[in-house]
C-alpha cells in the first residue's frame, strides 16, 4: 500500500515538473494581467507621441514618447512582467516633472505589441527601442538613461551591457530567473529546469556606465539580497538606494526620498558628461 501511495505522488511530482519545464513562460510574463490599454499621457497633462517600432525580426512594437522642451536627458523606460505601459503613467509624470523626456514601449505580447512573450524577444525589443532615440532621434547614447523595472531590470542590464547609456536604473531587480525561482519555489529543482535565464548580475558585470540599484527590504516577491548582490556585481560609480514597501508598492511609499535621489544621481552622471 505505501508503494503504491508513493509511486502515485512520484508520478505526480513528475508531471509537476513536466509541466512547469514546458509552460514556465506562463510564470514569468502575465501578458493578460491588463492587456487592455487603460489611459494615455494627455489624459495626466503630458504630452506624447503614439510610436511604432518593428525589431530585427519583424515584430511590430508599440510605446509611446513623453517629450519635454529643454530635456535634461531621455529615460527609455522598461517596465516588468505584468500590465502594460498605460499601469506605468505615474513613472512617466515623474520623469517628466524631473525634467527627462521618455520612451517607454511594450514588449511583444504585451499591450497594442505583437508577437509573443519570450526572453529572447524582449532583448530584440529593447534593442528597437535604443536604435529609434539614438537612429531616429539622434539623441547621443550617453544622455540616455536606461531604466528597468523588476523583470524590466533583467532587460536594462542586457542592453546596457551591449551598449553604453549615460546610466542605468534597476529597481526591484532580480539576479536571475534561476535563483529566483528556487527561492519561490523551493520544492523544485528549478535551477535545473528553468531555460529562461535573465541573468540580470552576470550582464551587469559587463556594464560600463553609472549604476543605481534601488529595492526594498519588505519586497514580496523578489527579496531584498538580490538587489545587493546585483549592488556588488555593478562597477563603480554606482550607488543603492533602500526603498519601502512591497514589491509592486515601494515607489508609493518612498516617492519624495527616491525621486530625490533618482534626481542626485542622474544629475551627477548625465550633466557632468560633455
Amino acid at each position: 500500500m505505501i508503494w503504491h501511495v508513493l509511486s502515485l505522488l512520484m508520478a505526480a511530482y513528475g508531471l509537476l515538473l513536466l509541466a512547469v519545464y514546458f509552460f514556465q513562460a506562463h510564470l514569468v510574463f502575465y501578458p493578460e494581467a491588463g492587456r487592455e490599454i487603460i489611459a494615455t499621457p494627455d489624459q495626466f497633462g503630458l504630452p506624447y507621441q503614439d510610436i511604432h517600432l518593428k525589431t530585427a525580426d519583424g515584430v511590430d512594437l508599440h510605446g509611446w514618447y513623453v517629450p519635454v522642451a529643454e530635456s535634461r536627458g531621455t529615460v527609455l523606460l522598461l517596465h516588468g512582467n505584468a500590465g502594460n505601459i498605460s499601469h506605468r503613467i505615474d513613472t512617466l509624470q515623474m520623469f517628466y516633472r524631473l525634467g527627462y523626456s521618455t520612451l517607454i514601449i511594450d514588449y511583444r505580447g504585451y499591450g497594442n505589441s505583437g508577437g509573443t512573450p519570450g526572453e529572447e524577444g524582449s532583448y530584440r525589443d529593447s534593442e528597437a527601442a535604443w536604435r529609434y532615440l539614438t537612429g531616429q532621434l539622434h539623441i547621443p547614447p550617453r544622455r540616455i538613461v536606461v531604466f528597468g523595472e523588476s523583470l524590466g531590470g533583467a532587460v536594462a542590464a542586457w542592453l546596457s551591457a551591449r551598449y553604453k547609456p549615460g546610466a542605468l536604473v534597476i529597481a526591484s531587480g532580480f539576479t536571475s530567473v534561476p535563483e529566483l525561482g528556487q527561492q519561490l519555489y523551493p520544492y523544485l529543482p528549478m535551477r535545473w529546469l528553468t531555460n529562461i535565464q535573465y541573468d540580470t548580475r552576470e550582464n551587469l558585470r559587463a556594464v560600463a556606465a553609472p549604476v543605481l540599484i534601488a529595492h526594498s527590504p519588505d519586497d514580496d516577491i523578489v527579496p531584498f539580497e538580490h538587489g545587493r548582490a546585483l549592488f556588488a556585481a555593478a562597477h563603480t560609480p554606482k550607488q543603492f538606494l533602500e526603498l519601502a514597501g512591497g514589491h509592486n508598492e515601494g515607489y508609493i511609499f518612498t516617492r519624495a526620498t527616491w525621486t530625490g535621489a533618482l534626481e542626485d544621481f542622474l544629475s551627477e552622471q548625465l550633466e557632468k558628461s560633455p
